[in-house]
């Protein structure tokens, strides 16, 4: 089943989340070369491709799992999280319809 991975951040965190992104973009890439990341990526802080120093806001990952708690486990080793960039990290059933 598909999940919906709703993350936000904490203000001011750009410097962290830059350098846990490496870590974080292996997490997504492992999903993706298993067939099972339909998509991912930040919600800039302002409306721009490129938000420089104003950063992001938080994250959506859209991603295929066996069940909600294996989704919930995946999240929760979040290096993001682990960082203190997540403030919050809602994880929710999803079904596609397009």
């Amino acid at each position: 089943m598909l999940y919906l991975f709703y993350c936000e951040d904490h203000p001011d965190t750009l410097a962290k989340r830059q350098a846990a992104r490496p870590e974080h973009l292996a997490r997504l890439q492992a999903l993706h070369d298993a067939g099972r990341l339909i998509v991912a990526g930040p919600h800039p802080a302002i409306d721009s491709n490129d938000p420089g120093d104003a950063g992001f806001t938080g994250s959506t990952i859209i991603a295929e799992f066996d069940s909600l708690a294996e989704a919930q486990a995946w999240a929760d080793a979040e290096p993001y999280l682990a960082a203190g960039i997540y403030k919050s990290v809602v994880v929710k059933p999803f079904r596609r319809t397009f």
